[in-house]
């Protein structure tokens, strides 16, 4: 049963030329229309997704720190009302770390916002310009230390890997996050993703990305300069103190169920795959015949379920259990995983192994995308 909820806030003050997420610029937001059309998406999914307690919500987008805080408070209390909270839930918002959206930190917090997540991004402001933000340094430090002082726990993300970038200013950017004490970091390197400005612009020969070998070299020092700093890698790109970790985003990758609402979310719940229309217009127009904003829903088929559990959990330090997975999904373990091809490369150093749990280690993580490719069967991954 769903005990996570992801709510999606589609609207930007611009599109960031990296970013392919479901993102929008709009001159005007139909708060009311928003709040409504939500409202009956959460109704919609509480109704087919059981009563257990949530432990995790999740405000993404977008940038959902521009949400006005009576929308976010009115979303929570409709939430808690539906499904109730667990004692210790996590409730999360990401946001752009701008003065007018620090501005709202002391309403967010009233309304049972307790962890932030801040697009800082960059520590230099020739990289955020290049990055297409519309902070500067000083700005985003001073929204964090606002965040710091509201919220028990805090995170914010950083792009690496950026052209012309040396390892050594990587290092020193790296230390200088380490040093904001905050107990969570996403470190993302540079990827150029299909369909964006920068897409175009590598295309036209405007820049020219990072090389793989330096990209592995930073990769290396992220590791180790984040773990000495008590702040270990617990999934590819994503590093905490023990116990802060981000608990929702573990439900994706331990392939827990959650519900998805607002344009363009997925969901999974009782074994069956939920999108909702990405456009907001459409997403809005949906509920004038529906009481959902869902276009596709379909049944996931057992194998392409233990493939995603496999590619998913993966990617987490802690690894996977076959035997648990087996028994989940009813299919042999042999059929989850090429036992040899695991041998193989735990010799070799990049694969543990440890009685029905195995994991990518260290120096195999820079190779997560071919390990996958090798370990888990094709005809759990082409399903």
């Amino acid at each position: 049963m769903a005990r996570a909820l992801y709510i999606h806030w589609p609207f930007c003050l611009a599109k960031c030329p990296y970013c392919d997420f479901n993102s929008h610029v709009r001159d005007r937001v139909d708060n009311g229309a928003m709040e409504a059309a939500m409202l009956a998406d959460m109704r919609h999914e509480h109704a087919l997704a059981g009563r257990e307690p949530l432990h995790s919500i999740f405000f993404g987008g977008g940038t959902p720190s521009l949400m006005p805080p009576a929308l976010v408070e009115r979303l929570l209390r409709e939430a808690r009302d539906l499904w109730g909270f667990a004692p210790d839930i996590e409730i999360t918002l990401e946001g752009n770390p701008s003065s007018i959206e620090a501005a709202n930190y002391a309403a967010l917090a009233s309304c049972g916002i307790n962890r932030v997540s801040l697009g800082l991004q960059a520590l230099d402001n020739e990289t955020l310009r290049f990055l297409g933000r519309l902070h500067d340094v000083s700005e985003g430090l001073k929204a964090l230390e606002v965040a710091q002082a509201r919220f028990a726990r805090v995170s914010f993300d950083l792009i690496y890997a950026r052209p012309g970038q040396s390892l050594e200013q990587w290092d020193a950017e790296l230390a200088r996050a380490l040093g904001f004490g905050t107990g969570h970091l996403s470190l993302y390197q540079l990827t150029i993703e299909p369909g964006t400005k920068f897409e175009t612009m590598v295309r036209k020969g405007d820049f020219t990305p990072l090389d793989e070998d330096a990209c592995a070299d930073m990769f290396a020092l992220t590791r180790a300069r984040t773990a000495a700093a008590g702040l270990p890698a617990y999934e590819i790109s994503n590093h905490a103190r023990p116990g802060e970790e981000s608990r929702h985003n573990l439900t994706y990758w331990r392939y827990e169920d959650y519900c998805g609402i607002g344009p363009g979310a997925h969901g999974r719940r009782a074994n069956a795959a939920t999108v909702r229309h990405r456009k907001p217009e459409n997403w809005l127009n949906a509920f004038a015949s529906s009481d959902h904003g869902i276009v596709e829903e379909r049944a996931l088929a057992v194998p392409e379920q233990a493939s995603e559990a496999m590619l998913m959990g993966l990617r987490l330090r802690e690894g996977i259990d076959l035997a648990h997975l087996a028994q989940r999904f009813g299919l042999p373990g042999s059929a989850l995983c090429h036992g040899d091809k695991a041998a193989f490369y735990a010799s070799q150093g990049l694969v543990w192994q440890d009685g029905s749990r195995m994991g990518v280690t260290e120096a195999g993580m820079p190779l997560l995308d071919g390990l996958l490719a090798e370990l888990v069967p094709e005809d759990l991954v082409a399903v």
